[in-house]
């Protein structure tokens, strides 16, 4: 009904006539003229508040809809990994849901403020076009929701960490970037994704889309307009997580020592997009104290002149090299570093025959970063692969483009697509590699998996190329294995648990190339490298940033090596570099981060970086830092204070580097 109908009613109710004339409104005295006024604003507001309240609600009935999303959200990851919280307790799921709601919240800030906006448009626009803008909007938040939810809960089986904006780096490659993955896990996958899609959209059909179109207009339409306006600012508080100095990050969801019920609590939505657009302004990243501070220490971390005679494990000075880069050989299936007896009895023999680095560790989790600190000397990130900026990469040193300006042939071997991560731009803009043999080399039949050729096909055709007696040299040839990655399918059977019998699977292959390398001219004078690219994920539970994790075997046999040695020194994949060009006689000055492990002058520690944390283990223990948290998170050393603030000085030195490339 409209202001004046209830007015002329109001009229009559006092016996007045329904349509007052002109003279008797003049002769109305003042009051009554101010009471008529007031009880029509009042009538006015009250006809104006169900159209304010309808919006108030849909307002908060969005930012609380995405809320329960993002609880259900977490309900499903911890059932999906419930082997991982099956003795969590009631007390820490509780924890789990409560200190994750402060990203919760803050996701669901980001989400409502274009909701908030399309109610304000509302009161202007028709009804139909307000739901379309609804519809619209929620379709495509579902689709990220769902896309986002499912893969983060299968990619964490195998990272050990959140989806974030790494994935986009390893899509470039989709058939390289699913070859972890079954056909039936992508099935799932897919067919869970469109289920979670669609729950998602029936829920917002009944709770939100069907007020929506119930929307009636009013005028004046201010005070409603200036009320949404001021909601929708107001969230900037969950948004950025209070009025503190400190803004919202992902280390507000952490409060526990175990790394997987900090994981459950993470909103994995917020934890992808403050990942995708975190600064590449690397020098802004990681600062912990004065530059000069960090200068000093990282100086006193740096390999030193040597004072003292290095032993020498080559009987010369120039011997062909050969380089194998082993997908996830961790400690943990090599015998002497107390690994899994039975697994890998080639590679213990090869530690008996040669010379073992015993307390070695790789630097990252990924291959694309391990194979940089392996032949640049150069340190994992913590958030980022220098792989993935062919610009930097180039300016990096590199023990191929060293050996190459002093007369070695340079040749990789690899099974698998060279184009994944950017590795081609690297091996040939970097490494200065003169041939490269990769999956597209090797005959369709023989690309038998979804990574390409297995390890047995290419470190045969590797040793077929050793056959030629006419090879010039000196020669540094490389081969890196990939049968050992997820989804672990060799054509070999020895145990029942896939990723041991993958190990034994190119285990069996080395022994093989060893054996036939062994009848070549070539043997008396070539070093073979074995080094991993990281350590494995196994045990399956255990954490990313585990010391465990990163320890890895280095061994060095072949008929240059003088005899069998173990190596007790602390190092890292880093170290290669600085120790291999030293015992070759050769300048390595530029490899600023790498240290010689059999130079005593020199400090003997490994540096490595996992997702947003790093660890440093030396002599005296080690230490695990994680930046979320912003705490120590492992501390197994009586100097953990020392290791700590050496960690952070060589992270934020680092990162000045990663800048200036």
């Amino acid at each position: 009904m409209l202001c004046k109908d209830r007015f002329a009613k109001y009229g009559q109710m006092n016996g007045s006539p329904a349509t007052p004339k002109t003279n008797h409104r003049r002769t109305e005295t003042s009051k009554q003229r101010n009471r008529y006024l007031w009880r029509s604003k009042k009538i006015i507001v009250f006809n104006l508040q169900p159209v304010m309240l309808k919006r108030i609600l849909t307002f908060f009935s969005v930012f609380f809809y995405f809320v329960l999303i993002f609880l259900i959200g977490k309900i499903f990851f911890i059932c999906y990994h419930s082997g991982l919280y099956r003795e969590a307790g009631l007390d820490n799921l509780i924890r789990i849901f409560g200190h994750g709601l402060t990203l919760d919240f803050s996701m669901s800030g980001y989400l409502t403020v274009l909701p908030g906006i399309f109610l304000i448009l509302s009161l202007w626009l028709k009804n139909k076009v307000t739901s379309v803008c609804f519809t619209v909007y929620f379709a495509v938040v579902a689709a990220f929701i769902s896309i986002v939810l499912v893969a983060d809960a299968v990619l964490f089986s195998y990272w050990g960490f959140h989806l974030d904006s790494n994935v986009l780096f390893y899509l470039r490659n989709v058939r390289e970037a699913f070859a972890s993955v079954s056909i039936g896990v992508i099935a799932a996958g897919v067919a869970g994704m469109i289920v979670w899609f669609l729950i998602i959209l029936i829920g917002y059909r009944f709770l939100i889309n069907k007020p929506v179109k119930t929307f009636s207009s009013a005028k004046p339409v201010w005070v409603t307009s200036v009320i949404l306006l001021l909601l929708t600012g107001l969230l900037i508080i969950p948004i950025r997580g209070g009025f503190t100095v400190s803004t919202m990050n992902v280390g507000k969801a952490y409060f526990s020592t175990n790394s997987f019920y900090n994981q459950a609590a993470v909103n994995p939505y917020f934890n992808f997009l403050y990942s995708l657009f975190k600064s590449d302004d690397f020098s802004s990243q990681y600062r912990f104290m004065d530059e000069k501070e960090a200068d000093r220490i990282f100086r006193s971390l740096s390999d030193k002149p040597v004072t003292d005679s290095i032993p020498q494990l080559l009987n010369t000075q120039r011997p062909n090299i050969i380089l194998f880069v082993l997908e996830s050989f961790g400690a943990v299936i090599a015998e002497p570093l107390d690994g899994k007896k039975g697994v890998a009895p080639n590679l213990t023999e090869f530690c008996e025959e040669g010379i073992l680095f015993d307390h070695f560790y790789s630097n990252s989790f990924r291959t694309d970063r391990g194979l940089v600190s392996v032949l640049s000397g150069y340190p994992a990130q913590a958030a980022a692969s220098i792989m993935k900026y062919p610009q930097k990469t180039q300016t990096l040193p590199a023990i191929p483009k060293t050996l190459g300006r002093n007369g070695y042939s340079r040749e990789l071997f690899y099974g698998g697509d060279i184009d994944f991560t950017n590795m081609r731009s690297y091996f040939f803009g970097c490494c200065e590699m003169e041939q490269i043999t990769s999956d597209v080399d090797f005959p369709l039949k023989d690309r038998m998996t979804k990574w390409g050729a297995p390890d047995h096909v290419v470190i045969d055709a590797f040793a077929e190329r050793l056959q030629n007696p006419h090879l010039p040299q000196p020669f540094f040839k490389m081969a890196l294995t990939l049968s050992s990655h997820e989804p672990f399918e060799v054509p070999f059977h020895k145990f029942d648990d896939p990723f041991l019998n993958s190990i034994a699977y190119t285990d069996s292959c080395l022994g093989d190339f060893v054996e036939k390398f062994k009848k070549t001219p070539y043997w008396n004078n070539t070093l073979i490298i074995l080094v991993p690219d990281h350590g494995p994920g196994y045990p399956r539970n255990i954490e990313i940033f585990n010391p465990k994790r990163y320890r890895i075997p280095m061994i060095w046999l072949g008929g240059a090596v003088k005899q069998p040695a173990v190596i007790h020194p602390v190092g890292s994949q880093m170290d290669l570099a600085a120790t291999l060009l030293s015992q070759l006689n050769m300048k390595h000055d530029d490899f600023i981060f790498s240290k010689n492990m059999l130079n005593p002058a020199s400090p003997h520690f490994a540096f490595y970086n996992f997702v947003n944390g790093f660890g440093w283990v030396d002599s005296t223990g080690n230490v695990v830092y994680d930046h979320d948290a912003g705490k120590v998170t492992v501390c197994n050393s009586p100097d953990a204070d020392s290791l700590i603030v050496k960690g952070k000085a060589y992270l934020q030195y680092l990162y000045r580097d990663l800048d200036k490339r």
